[in-house]
């Protein structure tokens, strides 16, 4: 057996009372395909911010767990304190609840939903900050794709997270439903340049060197191979 976090093999032992192994190998994203913005890519970015405004990303299945409604919430507190654009990417049943809160803030003109995405890299690179408020994350793959693309994560203190953010660092961790403390943050960041830039940075390096595919990919491999030479022994 494998989890792909401390977190979710601890919960397996406690739930399943299991006896087996349990091998924890984390997810892993590709560092190649998820890389830093380009210059050459202004022209992206302008179908859907202005050059002074930030862009806010939030990436998940818009289901209860992901609290889309807390990320409007963080959102709306920042745009009120400086230019920024929030690209909602996933769609699920939260949606028209966003939707709402949207409307209710009067903030449509700065929120696009993009609904499913092919792409979602090439998305994620836009971005200046991912918002991942989440009730409980496994892991936070999420966030592991946006600081590959250099984007740090505003996120909460839950599940397997807090193994993959390291906080002040590659990100910045909260409870849950701190919305006021994560939007405060979020404007903190925005607002001084050299400390975004150095989390991005921060958060890349990690993806690299704790999670790009060609790192976690051959632990798999000697993972099975130790379990076929048990079989064969047995």
């Amino acid at each position: 057996m494998t989890a792909i976090s401390s977190y979710l093999k601890e919960k397996t032992l406690l739930e399943f009372q299991t006896q087996n192994e349990i091998a924890v190998i984390p997810n892993f994203v590709n560092c190649d395909l998820y890389k830093p913005f380009s210059e050459d890519r202004q022209q992206d970015r302008a179908r859907y911010a202005a050059p002074d405004e930030r862009i806010l990303l939030h990436l998940s299945n818009f289901r209860p767990v992901k609290r889309v409604v807390d990320v409007v919430e963080v959102f709306a507190r920042v745009v009120r304190e400086i230019p920024a654009k929030l690209l909602l990417v996933g769609d699920g049943p939260d949606r028209s609840a966003a939707e709402w809160l949207v409307h209710k803030y009067a903030i449509q003109d700065h929120v696009h939903f993009l609904g499913k995405q092919e792409s979602v890299n090439e998305l994620l690179a836009l971005g200046d900050l991912m918002i991942m408020p989440s009730q409980l994350e496994s892991f936070g793959l999420a966030a592991l794709e946006a600081m590959a693309c250099c984007v740090p994560a505003i996120a909460t203190s839950v599940g397997g997270v807090p193994e993959l953010i390291e906080d002040g660092v590659t990100g910045m961790l909260f409870p849950v439903g701190a919305v006021d403390e994560m939007a405060a943050s979020a404007v903190e960041l925005l607002r001084d340049e050299s400390k975004l830039r150095a989390m991005g940075k921060a958060a890349r390096r990690t993806a690299q060197q704790r999670y790009c595919s060609t790192r976690i990919i051959p632990q798999y491999e000697r993972y099975y191979e130790r379990v076929l030479d048990r079989v064969e022994i047995a």
